[in-house]
């Protein structure tokens, strides 16, 4: 996405890997941590007032504005830090698809210290970025358009290399998407990212995050054809060098946090390592904790 979000509402399996924690020492013998909508859409979105773009509880969002930029560079090949991890065993099922209608997930229930790290769009490609998030040895699910991504796809092997996953953030990134297009319009492009996705990443995506945040049955459903298993929002962000919370003032186990490939990259990382660090979470890999990976 492109610019600041606030939102209003508009109104499937694969490894469940084990994740791992930042140590000073190994201790032998970690032990794992214990633990919709049925009716057919019609073929034009429920309508929703355009205001900037805020998940709120339970997936409730609004579209918002966004101001796209561009910057490209070669990846350098990423040095990723070693580091030791704790075997968490999830404790929260994805639910189905239902009525053919995909799922809505804006935070993860879970008993774990876990927090789940999503970036966004593509739109600004830095050796910093790829070096940054090796240093930290953080995982995320990157929501990249193809529009944004299209000058130089190579880019984001590098994330891929270090344990990131590439998702679906639709081809055109039309934040008004929910309002201006019927179902199969939504869902031609989001199978065309699907396809860009395996064509340059060998995977296709399994979670997709709509453009500006906002969303309907029409999309979900489009969502469900086109071979995802879920929409996926927020309730925190890191923009602008700063943490925003719908929620609180601080990270809460099970939240999904929404960053952007920007030019405040190392500012919004900083200011999102800062919360983690606080509130004693690991980051992790939010599609093995799903088990869509």
């Amino acid at each position: 996405m492109f610019g600041g979000h606030s939102a209003v509402p508009f109104s499937t399996p694969s490894r469940r890997a084990a994740f791992s924690i930042l140590g000073a020492s190994v201790v032998a013998g970690l032990t794992a941590c214990t633990a919709a909508e049925s009716s057919t859409p019609a073929l034009t979105p429920s309508g929703a007032a355009g205001s900037t773009e805020v998940p709120g509880p339970n997936g409730a969002l609004a579209v918002g504005g966004e101001i796209p930029t561009s910057s490209a560079s070669q990846a350098p090949t990423p040095t990723a830090t070693k580091r030791i991890r704790k075997t968490f065993i999830p404790d929260y099922q994805l639910p189905p698809i239902v009525g053919g209608l995909a799922p809505v997930i804006t935070k993860i229930e879970t008993q774990h210290p876990v927090v789940f790290l999503t970036i966004d769009d593509g739109n600004i490609k830095t050796p910093e970025s790829i070096k940054l998030m090796a240093e930290y040895d953080y995982p995320a699910s990157l929501f990249l358009t193809k529009d944004t991504v299209a000058d130089n796809p190579a880019f984001f092997n590098a994330f891929k290399a270090q344990g990131s996953l590439i998702e679906n953030h639709t081809v055109t990134h039309n934040i008004n998407m929910v309002r201006q297009w019927g179902y199969q319009q939504q869902a031609n492009d989001m199978v065309g990212m699907q396809e860009y996705a395996f064509q340059h990443y060998g995977r296709r995506p399994t979670l997709f995050r709509p453009p500006g945040g906002a969303y309907s049955n029409v999309m979900r459903k489009a969502v469900a054809d086109a071979g995802m298993k879920a929409i996926v929002t927020w309730e925190a962000k890191a923009n602008a060098g700063k943490m925003d919370y719908q929620v609180g003032n601080s990270l809460r186990p099970g939240d999904i946090v929404l960053m952007h490939f920007r030019a405040e990259f190392a500012a919004d990382l900083a200011a999102f390592r800062a919360a983690q660090l606080a509130a004693g979470l690991e980051v992790v890999l939010l599609e093995d904790f799903l088990g869509v990976a």
